[in-house]
Order: structure tokens, then C-alpha cells, then sequence
């Protein structure tokens, strides 16, 4: 480590056996409803219980990695600083604000609505005997955790087996998705009532715009919030929390914030930079590295955070100091999916037979999925996250649409065989290149001709934006947006950029698969064609072999975002060079 660093850059970046890694294994969920506010002696059982296991080399690992990353964006932040006139960057930058502060819509009522400890209130309904009892729901990982087993420390993507040293009396019960999505459309029902066009955020939460609602039956916001979340009980024995604001921003339970500038501005000073959306661990820390912890530290620091704008989205942190977010809300458009796909997590299976019955499980449900919603599509992407937590892809096109079960499970088990014998944690199949089987047809062009198939360009609002620099940050800056999700939550910003810009083929290639990596003296020879990356939809001129390390760059970041998955202030990234042909790259 650098022994140049010193104050609070030095002290973020911690010893491998202290601070910021025993922060990493605590988990992504640390700020879960129900956990104790103190949770020091906590992190210490789980690092303690987690040493020795693959789960806490990985993650070591991870947090090592990261530090160097962190190393790297201090290094330029100098480089940055050197001939900087700060005073008049700063001022820059106050005119910025004072521009984005006119643009501050107050005239809308947003309703964050958030079921409580969902899953577990589910299996509570089905099982009454669990009442006051320690449980959590999930297989290996868990999904949520009652809020009696929150008392311990316990909480989502937390493994089974540092719950169990948490509490050895916590009872786990397997996730049943059909009753959640039975009941998650009871609620969803419910808030459609107050809004036909809410938007879901997930399963169990959403946004509503209830300033029309509220007009025409002659209701205070408060009231009518307080009506729903009655509704919602009495209709599911479900509760849920809301939070009230001008746009979309989150707080936590049933709380309203003053519609003021000055009182929104005031409410996000002192809120941890980890309570806005899109913010995890890897980009707190990154945040942290140059003093910023709250959202009034933003402010503070606005001068840097301009001069490194591509590596850290400065836009989007002033709205975030500023507290001003989108107040559009609207259901997501089938147009805008770009990919279905289904994952299973299990204990670590190293038996061939016993991977492909788990493969088997996948590609049925993906297929009653595709055929439930409509879709089919050109590129599968099959997933497998090995027993070390390393998580890896492997992909094929083809030039046909796939939808059924015996294609998805025939040309995964294809991509997969070649990579045995190994153990695995977790499988998954993806769809990408989607059609919408339920869109009517178009009479406006030429049948079986799209002018779009033979375009390889760009907008040029996407032309103009910044790229990413690849030496300081491996991951999107903050201010970015994964293009393939399967579901995605509402921006917390005002844009109209919201589109991912579309890369489509050069023309119609030949089927692309992937194979397993060349032995030293292999003579097979891959030709290059021109392949679409399911990932990043890049369009690259490269053989399988270098597809698939492509791919895999990709998978690891988006891995690290996944929470963090969009954005309006669209960053564009540089396409990395392929390494050494067909290499699997670890995340």
C-alpha cells in the first residue's frame, strides 16, 4: 500500500484483517429494518465464522482488489488536483446547482411503498407456529429473515451456515416463489387502485403518484397513504411501509417530507451516501476514499468530484445532495427488456447428473416463463457461480428464435460439459436478443427486412457523454445503467436519456457457441465473426474464445452493480481487449 496516503484516504484504506473487510462479509444488507444499530460484535462472529471457508477467501480477495482500485482513483484525484484551480472549479460547479435547483419539481405527491420482510411474512401466514420465532427463508443463501432472527444480526444474501453461528436455533424454511408472486399480486392489485400506472419495483415494492387520487376523493396525502396501507392488511394480514416525498427518493416506514427545498436539502445532509439508491459497498467506499460519507459531504467535496465526473457521475451526486429525483412514474414498457432469465442456488454439487437435473429445473421454468410473458430470442447465457463464489458465463446465438425447453437445456448442457468437472453453488440461464411474440407486426417496411439490422451507430447525445476509464475503476461509475436487467427499478433522476443505445449485428453471422479453453497445442482454429455481447450489447469483431473472456469481464461487473443497475446519466464504457483466447476470467 501507498505510504503516501495519509488522513482519511489512509484510513480508508484498511488492513485485509480489519475494518473494511470485516464491513464486506457483513453483507450488502447491513442497514435492514430490525438490526441492532450497533452491530460491531456481530460483523465479529460472522468474520470469525467465516475464516477458513471459500466464501471469505473470495471475498478477502475481493476487498483486496478493491483497495487497489481505490489506490488507482487517489493516484488520479492527485493527478487531478495538480494545476487545479479549485476556488473556480467550485464556482463552476455552484452554477450547476443553482441550474439543477430551478428544475426542482414540487408539484407531485410520489408514494414509496415497501412490504415488510416479505418473504417471511409469506411463510408466516402459511405457518402461524413460527410467530415469534428466529427464521429466515432461503437455501444456502437467504433471501430475508424474520425480524426476530434480525435481532441476532441476521438479514438477506447473508450465507446459511454464518446465520446458523448467529443463531443456532434460527429455523429456515425453503423459498416458495409461488406464494410470493400469488400474494404479490393481491398487493399490487391493492396500490393499482390509487394509481393504474404505479410502477413495481420488485415483487414486493413499488412507486405511486397519488396526486390525482387525492384531488378527486378530496384526501390529505396522509390520509389516503394511511387508507392503502389499511387496505393492504385487511385485504392480505400483510404489512407495509411508505414513504411520502415530490419525487422519488426513499425514506424509510411511513414518513412525509416537507414539499420544500430547503427542508428536502436539509433532510439528505446528514443521510449516509449508503442509503441512496444504486449506492453499495463497493461504490461507499470508493466515495469514502475521497471523504465523502453523507450526502452533505457531497457539497463539501463538489470541486474533486468535478474533476473526476467520469469516475464518479457528478450530476447525479449534486441531485443527490439536492434531494431532487424523477416524479415520473409509469409501469416499465415490454419494450424496454432486454433479456428472462432464471437462476437456482443449492449447497455445492461437484456430481455431473445431479448439475444437469439442476440445469433441467432451469431451463423448464425459463421456458414456462418466456412462454407466459411472450418472448423468445437468439442468445442464450448460461451461469454457474463455482463452490469458490467465482462466478463465470458462457454463451451461443443462433440465427432461429429459442423458447422451448429441449433447445434451452440442450444448448446449455452444451456450453456446460465442456467446463466439467467442476463444483458448483448456483446455475442460470439467460435469454438475450428478445422478440416480443405479443407485438403486432409492422406493415411499414419491407417483410423480413429492419434497416436497424445493418446499423452499427450510435445517437449523438450517447457520442457526447464520458467514458469510463478502465485503470481507475472496474466498475460503472455511479451515475450508470446495465443494459440487460430483468427488472428494473424507477430512476431517482430527472433525464431524457433514458435509452440504452441499440447495437445490433452488422449482418446475419454464423451460430456462435463457446467452447472450452485450447490445450497447448490444440490446432483448432476459431475464425472471427461479428458477435453480439448479451451483457453490454457490444458488437464485437472476435472468435468464441475471445467472446466468452469477454463475457466474462462483463458478468463480473455487472455481478458488482447488480444493486446498482440504473441511472439516467448514461456512461459509456470502453470495450476491453480480449485476453488469451477462450481464458475464463474470475470475478
Amino acid at each position: 500500500m501507498s505510504s503516501k496516503l495519509n488522513g482519511p484516504a489512509a484510513s480508508s484504506l484498511t488492513s485485509q484483517d480489519t475494518a473494511s473487510l470485516m464491513k464486506r462479509l457483513a453483507g450488502p444488507s447491513t442497514g435492514k429494518a430490525g438490526l441492532a444499530h450497533d452491530q460491531t460484535e456481530i460483523n465479529r462472529v460472522i468474520t470469525e465464522a467465516s475464516k477458513g471457508s471459500k466464501f471469505y477467501e473470495n471475498e478477502k480477495k475481493k476487498d483486496k482488489d478493491l483497495t487497489d482500485r481505490i489506490e488507482k482513483i487517489l493516484a488520479a484525484r492527485g493527478e487531478a488536483l495538480k494545476g487545479a484551480d479549485i476556488e473556480k472549479v467550485e464556482s463552476s460547479v455552484d452554477q450547476l446547482l443553482t441550474e439543477l435547483e430551478s428544475q426542482r419539481d414540487l408539484s407531485q405527491t410520489i408514494v414509496h411503498v415497501d412490504m415488510d420482510a416479505f418473504y417471511a411474512s409469506v411463510e408466516l401466514l402459511h405457518d402461524p407456529e413460527l410467530h415469534d420465532k428466529p427464521f429466515a427463508v432461503g437455501r444456502g443463501v437467504l433471501t430475508t429473515a424474520s425480524y426476530e432472527a434480525r435481532k441476532h444480526g441476521i438479514r438477506s444474501g447473508m450465507p446459511e451456515f454464518i446465520a446458523k453461528k448467529l443463531c443456532p436455533s434460527l429455523i429456515v424454511v425453503p423459498n416458495v416463489f409461488s406464494r410470493y408472486i400469488d400474494m404479490s399480486n393481491k398487493v399490487m392489485e391493492i396500490f393499482k387502485r390509487y394509481d393504474p400506472n404505479m410502477c413495481a419495483a420488485g415483487c414486493d415494492e413499488g412507486y405511486l403518484n397519488i396526486t390525482a387520487y387525492c384531488h378527486e376523493h378530496g384526501l390529505s396525502v396522509w390520509d389516503c397513504v394511511e387508507r392503502m396501507r389499511k387496505t393492504v392488511f385487511e385485504e392480505t394480514r400483510l404489512t407495509v411501509s411508505a414513504g411520502i416525498a415530490p419525487n422519488k427518493n426513499k425514506p424509510n416506514g411511513q414518513y412525509q417530507i416537507a414539499f420544500d427545498a430547503k427542508e428536502i436539502v436539509a433532510f439528505m445532509r446528514d443521510l449516509s451516501i449508503r442509503k441512496i439508491p444504486f449506492i453499495g459497498r463497493v461504490n461507499e467506499r470508493l466515495l469514502e476514499s475521497i471523504g465523502i460519507k453523507t450526502c452533505g459531504d457531497i457539497f463539501t467535496h463538489r470541486g474533486i468530484i468535478s474533476l473526476m465526473d467520469k469516475q464518479f457521475g457528478l450530476k447525479f451526486l449534486l441531485r443527490t445532495y439536492l434531494g431532487i429525483g424523477s416524479n415520473a412514474v409509469q409501469p416499465i414498457q415490454r419494450g424496454e427488456r432486454k433479456s428472462i432469465g432464471v437462476e437456482r442456488t443449492f449447497a455445492p454439487i461437484g456430481d455431473s447428473t445431479r448439475i444437469l437435473k439442476e440445469l433441467d429445473a432451469v431451463a423448464v421454468e425459463l421456458e414456462k416463463d418466456m412462454r407466459v410473458h411472450g418472448w423468445s430470442g437468439r442468445t442464450i447465457t448460461l451461469k454457474f457461480k463455482l463452490e469458490t463464489y467465482q462466478v463465470f458465463t458462457r454463451a451461443k446465438s443462433f440465427l432461429r428464435w429459442i423458447n422451448t425447453k429441449d433447445d434451452l437445456y440442450a444448448t446449455g448442457k452444451e456450453l456446460l460439459l465442456p467446463e466439467f468437472p467442476l463444483k458448483i453453488r448456483l446455475i442460470g440461464l439467460r435469454v438475450t436478443k428478445l422478440k416480443d411474440l405479443q407485438a403486432q407486426p409492422t406493415t411499414d417496411v419491407m417483410p423480413g427486412f429492419h434497416e436497424d439490422d445493418e446499423t452499427d451507430d450510435m445517437s449523438q447525445k450517447h457520442l457526447d457523454e464520458p467514458m469510463v476509464d478502465e485503470d481507475y475503476l472496474s466498475v460503472k461509475p455511479i451515475s450508470s445503467q446495465a443494459p440487460h436487467i430483468t427488472r428494473q427499478k424507477p430512476s431517482s433522476l430527472n433525464s431524457s436519456n433514458a435509452s440504452i443505445p441499440k447495437l445490433e449485428k452488422a449482418s446475419n453471422s454464423s451460430v456462435s457457441s463457446s467452447r472450452r479453453t485450447p490445450l497447448p497445442g490444440d490446432q483448432r482454429i476459431a475464425s472471427a465473426e461479428s458477435l453480439e455481447c448479451p451483457i453490454c450489447g457490444r458488437t464485437l469483431i472476435t472468435n468464441n474464445d475471445g467472446f466468452n473472456t469477454h463475457l466474462d469481464f462483463c458478468l463480473s461487473r455487472q455481478e458488482i452493480m447488480k444493486t446498482q443497475a440504473e441511472s439516467n446519466n448514461l456512461v459509456r464504457r470502453n470495450t476491453p481487449k480480449p485476453t488469451s483466447a477462450g481464458k475464463r476470467r474470475r470475478e
